[in-house]
């Protein structure tokens, strides 16, 4: 006999498959197979077409293409045999699914078979229509279900009920026609029709209102007694598992009570009683009894409120966080998550048990059950679980240790009403896992520490402290580097001791031994560095003994391959050794973080700064603008890798500018600190700021443009360097600039001297760019010369109303082709009725000069007694040869 013929056996073929050593053998012999088979079907062998099939559903089980015998299914299922009707509908079931529209043609072989006078048969084609009904097979075989759902043999009622749930599944529409013969088999005495009956109810509540209130009204009672007598039953072997009767049925009953009692106070009452009798006779030593209980804890919760059920839900949800089974306790603590918001007091007594639970050695009761102790914190006990938590951190898995420090923070921080509190439990985390937090963590606590003036002794022996023991985690020695630059000198003389303190014996060669330690640490990076070096410098000018040590550590990274890190060297040592005249003033306290806005920007709610940069601009060497850092990031506290502001701004600007053109603009106004703080520091990088006009203040006081080690990218002179800060009068510096320093002079001289003024070349005459009933904006236009592209212009803004003007800036936008760049402008304060003026300086570079003409967009916005205006213009009467 031929071995891959339609006469071969099923097993023969089994066995031939099974003999394959390799993959591509078996391949081989599966294809010859399904040609003998393609072979049979062409020939229309009716003797072996079962046969064939049966192979088939062998061959897609393996995961070999057996879409070429669809159509043999249907010939089977069109048999008048009972045999070939069941091979047919299990490879239809098999080989077929739901999607195909060869399944359209089943459709009146499986309606012959519903009506088929053999049950046999009519069970075969449920079975099929509950496996692959569609929702076009559904409304055509309704009708046929809903019948068979009142058949005289009870297995095929509940093969109905269970094709009804498919169908109602596929078409809820069609459920009401199911209400009716679904609650009829609740009143069933047949186990396997009344189980399936329950089944179907809690569907056809879940997907019909109308089938749940008629469920709610006729059913209700009926299924609490059936509940009773089975709660109640004698021990029955056919239906026991681990001498409980019938947990299946069980949990359907009880799901359907859940259903029912939501929303419902009178369907939640009649319940009650029993709901109690399961929750306290059910045995909980075995796994049926817990599935029991579990699901008896959910009705209970669904279901209207019963505050002594509930207490008894939770006390069984307590008792399964004490099982060995890790899944029953993960259920656990996932009921108590939903548990907390109904009653938070009764979940709190399981505390201690919950606390265990995140020491547990499986990582997913660990996380569920931090994330329950994290909701479980209140002001009553969160510094219990905060105390729990720290000390479990040192003894904590790694994979957990981030997780756990992050929740850490979450609570110390949303429940810091006592600033000495926050800053000892984010001085332990820092110091235990403090590798593990983000960037903004430990700038929070260096906000929080500069905010509590009253603690910065005690923060900076803290630190002092813990740094003798711990310098692992490179979060914690960046705190305290910045504390110690800020704070050494307290910690020298013990200023501001606490009662719970105890005094410490420090000396400044110890402070700086710890700064050096950092320093020279292998596994500190840059950052770290930067900040050690900042804290150095600081610690030159408090500790003037020990200033001449400080130099030598910092001259050591002269040479280092690090520029940042070479550069501060070099700057710094010239600080020290050249200008100790001026170190104090460079080098004095920061002044006070604005926490309201660091936790602002913390949450989301203040973003990036795009249309009205509050501090100066720096031009960078590639020619990217770039805000200024505020004091936060020269000391290192601002994330290197913040984005850049981007040109497109917020939608005012989209409507300023339209589409694809770029925007420029400058807050007149902008926010400035002490001389002392932020001009001081800005030296201390060696960045120089191009003069402002000497005849406003406020003008001096803010740098436009700084150019970092560009002396001759200005066209305008550079302000004095260090050793002009400590000039008696500033009207000397404005009269004559021969005695002006060169910009980088912290660098030794390595940068060329002042560049020479030049001419302003072409003047043209002024023209009236803007004017309305209150404005008047008016441009003095100048080009230098050989830059006949290039055009100067000073702005003078002219107030016509009665009422002065404040908060006053001016914005523009230009095309693509002109490239736009204004300065601050000399006030944001413009006085009434003409008394007195603001002026700004721009620069436009036209790219397509001779061939385009300028054209700008303008904005002005101001407060006229605290009201905000706004005034938007065009401006085209420019000359045409600008």
């Amino acid at each position: 006999m031929n071995p891959f013929s339609s006469a071969t056996r099923l097993r023969d073929m089994i066995r031939a498959i099974r003999a394959c050593k390799t993959a591509a053998e078996e391949r081989g012999v599966v294809r010859k197979e399904c040609a003998a088979i393609r072979a049979s079907i062409d020939e229309n062998d009716q003797h072996y077409r079962h046969r064939n099939m049966s192979k088939l559903m062998f061959i897609h089980m393996l995961g070999y293409p057996t879409h070429f015998g669809q159509m043999e299914c249907l010939k089977l299922i069109s048999s008048p045999g009972f045999p070939e009707k069941r091979i047919g509908y299990l490879g239809l079931m098999l080989l077929v699914d739901e999607r195909q529209e060869v399944l359209m043609l089943v459709t009146n072989s499986l309606k012959q078979d519903l009506n088929h006078t053999n049950q046999y048969i009519v069970g075969l084609a449920l079975c099929a229509l509950g496996n692959i009904c569609s929702a076009e097979m559904a409304r055509d075989l309704a009708p046929e279900i809903e019948r068979l759902l009142q058949f005289r043999d009870p297995n095929i009622r509940k093969k109905a009920a269970l094709c009804s749930l498919r169908i109602i599944k596929k078409v809820p529409d069609l459920a009401e026609n199911f209400v009716n013969p679904a609650t009829a088999l609740l009143r069933e005495k047949h186990h396997g029709v009344l189980i399936t009956g329950v089944q179907l109810c809690t569907e056809l509540c879940k997907v019909s209102s109308e089938a749940l209130e008629h469920i709610r009204k006729k059913c209700t009672e009926g299924l609490v007694r059936t509940l009773k007598d089975l709660a109640n039953s004698p021990y029955s072997p056919e239906y026991d598992i681990a001498g409980i009767t019938d947990p299946f049925l069980h949990i359907k009953l009880l799901r359907l009570l859940r259903a029912l009692g939501e929303g419902d106070a009178d369907a939640s009452d009649s319940m009650n009683d029993i709901l109690a009798q399961v929750a306290t006779k059910t045995e909980s030593n075995k796994v049926a009894g817990n599935a029991i209980l579990y699901e008896c804890v959910q009705t209970i919760m669904s279901i209207e409120d019963n505050g002594g059920l509930r207490v008894l839900a939770i006390n069984i949800l307590g008792r399964f966080l004490s099982n060995r089974d890790n899944n029953i306790r993960y259920v656990a603590l996932n009921m108590l998550m939903r548990a907390v918001s109904a009653d938070a007091q009764a979940v709190q007594r399981h505390r201690a048990t919950i606390l265990e639970c995140v020491k547990d050695a499986d990582a997913s009761i660990q996380k569920r059950a931090l994330e329950l102790v994290y909701v479980l914190v209140n002001e009553t006990n969160v510094k219990a679980l905060t105390k729990e938590l720290v000390d479990h951190l040192e003894v904590s898995d790694q994979d957990f240790r981030e997780d756990l420090t992050t929740k850490i923070c979450s609570i110390v921080s949303k429940f810091s009403h006592e600033k000495i509190w926050y800053i000892d439990q984010m001085l332990k985390v820092l110091s235990k896992a403090g590798n593990f937090l983000k960037d903004e963590v430990w700038h929070a606590l260096i906000v929080v520490i500069s905010n509590a003036s009253k603690l910065h002794g005690y923060s900076v022996r803290a630190l002092y402290k813990l740094f003798q023991t711990s310098t692992e985690q490179e979060t914690f020695v960046r705190v305290a580097m910045w504390c110690l630059g800020e704070y050494g000198d307290l910690l020298i003389n013990n200023v501001e001791m606490l009662d719970i303190e105890d005094p410490i014996t420090v000396t400044e060669s110890d402070a700086v031994d710890s700064v050096e330690h950092a320093l020279k640490r292998h596994a500190s990076d840059l950052t770290t560095k930067e900040m050690a070096l900042v804290a150095l410098l600081k610690l030159s000018s408090r500790f003037p003994s020990c200033a001449e040590r400080i130099r030598e550590i910092i001259i050591q990274y002269k040479g280092n391959l690090v520029l940042e890190l070479q550069q501060r060297s070099i700057e710094f040592n010239s600080i020290i050794a050249k200008h100790q005249n001026i170190s104090s003033t460079l080098v004095e306290r920061m002044p006070v973080l604005d926490e309201a806005a660091f936790n602002a920007r913390r949450a989301g709610s203040l973003p990036d700064a795009v249309s009205t940069p509050t501090g100066p601009s720096v031009s960078l060497l590639n020619g990217v603008a770039k805000s200024a850092a505020p004091l936060l990031d020269l000391l290192d506290l601002g994330a290197d890798d913040t984005p850049a502001p981007s040109s497109s701004g917020g939608d005012f600007l989209q409507d300023l500018l339209g589409a694809d053109q770029s925007f420029v603009s400058q807050q007149s106004g902008a926010t400035h600190t002490s001389k002392n703080g932020t001009d001081a520091l800005l030296d201390l990088l060696s960045i120089g700021s191009p003069s402002a006009p000497t005849d406003s203040p406020s003008a001096q006081r803010n740098s436009s443009t700084i150019d970092i080690l560009s002396p001759g990218t200005s066209k305008r002179e550079p302000v004095s360097s260090l050793d002009d800060l400590s000039a008696v009068s500033h009207s000397s510096r404005a009269s004559s600039n021969a005695g002006v320093a060169s910009m980088t002079d912290l660098l030794d001289g390595f940068a060329s001297g002042p560049s020479a003024s030049e001419n302003n070349g072409s003047v043209y005459p002024s023209i009236t760019a803007f004017e309305s009933s209150s404005l008047r904006l008016t441009f003095n236009l100048s080009k230098q010369p050989g830059s006949p592209q290039t055009t100067n212009m000073q702005a003078t803004f002219m107030n016509l109303s009665s009422n002065a003007y404040t908060d006053f800036i001016f914005q523009a936008a230009v095309p693509k082709f002109l490239q736009l760049l204004l300065d601050p402008a000399s006030g944001n304060t413009l006085p009434a009725n003409g008394k007195g003026s603001i002026t700004q300086n721009l620069k436009v570079t036209n790219s397509q000069h001779g061939k385009k003409s300028l054209v700008m967009r303008i904005r002005i916005t101001y407060k006229i007694n605290g009201k905000e205006t706004l005034e938007e213009g065009q401006i085209t009467n420019f000359p045409r040869d600008l």
